[in-house]
């Protein structure tokens, strides 16, 4: 039975209730850890709106008591804290046992909907999964996630959420002195394709089935009355995931550490380590330091993410059928699947994005030719869609043949378009507004969010960050004064390297 706790303070007028269901599985899953004190916490801020949505007082976590817990120094009676374990393929290297070494799951809240989500809290010190490290996190990383987490929930892309940001009062030891800080993190589940790795390379077939019955009741209820519950378990994670990396594609949102531990059966976009938006279109666009021969580039995100599923459905095979041959052969046949789903809300999404409405052969030829030209005239991603969008009904090629280095190429390419829009009857300023919807103005550029780190770091300044976060929760809307949270960088702000949060 799950343990529940109601905390009443005079500063929480409303009810703060934690369960932890994944702390009712055996030991073996996890590592009890108790709190790791800081010096002197403080609140850098507080999600209200996603405070409402969960049903927490955001007045009672902005308090001392709730600063307390944010910090990870005391927990509230019921909200039981543990390291996760897991395993995971580092760059195609399979590392057995890795785990939430600087992250605590404290408990879930049942939210406004009724859906169980985690509250976990990274960069809350040492667990026994971490490895030598200090179990620690430093400022600017909780930064970058907190900013590109919520941009991509305004985006509409299945993510983790930030609750909440504090200052340690101490620093961590990294390249150089830095603030230490703590991030405070809300998904749907933790439980990743490593988590499953974890015990089947134990040969833990028991522990397997009960992770999957586990995931099963809490996220996917509905497959207890499927023929085979774990089939039907395999399929649904690749069509989420099939429908979370194309839609990551369709922004120009590059992961940077596609890990099997970095990838959540419930279909969330986890662990913002070295991401970044691109600027200029580059199909083989790496950001990442430590990635250094391309595999999580860009282009490479479909297919990665197939071959992290075929390691999570090599998991499953015991429980797939009581014959090895049968179960691969229906492992299989879940995996060919990724690609239809893939396709189907990625060419879906690159319609919308164009303003064609309906399906037609040549289409993607035409979009195809598009990223081409992108690719070779250097064209910035984002900017190339929504001006489209606002210049839909010009005549010629309007203000967006400015970003090609060849504007008399991009005219060709712009005449076949509006031929093609002309065959179906919408007007133009219905496909303005279409377009307009699926084609964000505002991303979280990197070099943006470099400045806000620095400001941040460097001087204690946190108006930066605040401005941006608010510029990017409505980013598909004009906001006058804030044009310059769209404009790519200037050569010497380029980012051509982001790093991981370790």
């Amino acid at each position: 039975m799950e343990t529940q706790s109601t905390v009443e303070t005079p500063s929480a007028p409303k009810q703060t209730t934690f369960v932890n269901s994944y702390a009712r599985l055996p030991d073996r899953f996890f590592a009890r850890t108790d709190a790791n004190t800081v010096r002197a916490p403080r609140l850098i801020k507080v999600n209200e709106t996603l405070a409402e949505e969960l049903g927490l007082d955001a007045g009672w976590l902005a308090s001392p008591e709730g600063v307390a817990m944010l910090a990870g120094n005391s927990f509230p009676p019921g909200a039981e804290p543990i390291a996760m374990a897991y395993a995971g393929h580092q760059f195609g290297n399979l590392v057995p046992q890795l785990g939430d070494g600087r992250a605590l799951l404290i408990g879930e809240v049942v939210d406004r909907r009724g859906v169980r989500r985690d509250i976990q809290l990274k960069g809350s010190g040492p667990t026994r999964f971490s490895r030598n490290g200090d179990g620690r996190a430093a400022l600017g990383p909780v930064l970058r996630e907190y900013i590109v987490s919520e941009a991509m929930n305004a985006l509409g892309i299945p993510t983790t959420r930030t609750l909440a940001a504090v200052l340690t009062g101490e620093p961590v030891y990294r390249e150089e002195l830095l603030p230490g800080a703590v991030l405070t993190r809300v998904a749907a589940s933790h439980i990743r394709i490593g988590t499953f790795q974890y015990f089947a390379i134990r040969r833990d077939v028991d522990a397997v089935r009960q992770l999957a019955d586990h995931v099963i009741e809490r996220h996917y209820p509905d497959l207890r009355e499927a023929g085979n519950p774990y089939l039907a378990l395999l399929e649904t994670v690749i069509a989420r995931q099939a429908d979370l990396v194309a839609r990551w594609m369709l922004v120009g949102f590059i992961h940077g550490v596609m890990n099997t531990d970095n990838m959540t059966v419930s279909g969330e976009t986890i662990d913002y380590g070295p991401c970044a938006f691109m600027d200029t279109y580059r199909p083989g666009m790496v950001f990442s330091s430590i990635d250094q021969f391309g595999r999580y580039s860009y282009v490479n995100q479909p297919g990665i993410a197939v071959w992290n599923l075929t390691r999570f459905a090599e998991t499953l095979v015991p429980l797939l059928d009581a014959d090895q041959d049968d179960a691969i052969a229906k492992a299989e046949a879940a995996l060919r699947q990724f690609q239809v789903a893939y396709e189907a809300t990625f060419h879906a999404g690159l319609r919308r994005k164009l303003g064609l409405l309906e399906e037609r052969e040549g289409d993607l030829t035409l979009i195809s030719d598009l990223f081409e030209m992108m690719d070779r005239h250097e064209a910035d991603f984002t900017l190339t869609f929504r001006m489209l969008s606002g210049h839909v009904g010009d005549e010629g090629g309007g203000p967006t043949r400015d970003l090609f280095k060849e504007p008399e190429a991009f005219d060709a390419w712009w005449s076949r378009w509006r031929e093609r829009l002309a065959e179906e009857p919408q007007h133009d300023a219905a496909r303005r507004v279409a377009m307009l919807a699926a084609n964000p103005k505002y991303i979280p550029r990197n070099h943006r969010v470099e400045a806000v780190i620095r400001a941040a770091v460097d001087r204690g300044d946190f108006a930066p960050f605040e401005e941006m976060l608010a510029v990017l929760s409505q980013p598909f809307e004009e906001q006058p004064g804030m044009e310059r949270y769209a404009e790519p960088p200037r050569p010497e702000e380029r980012v051509t390297q982001t790093f991981c949060g370790t």
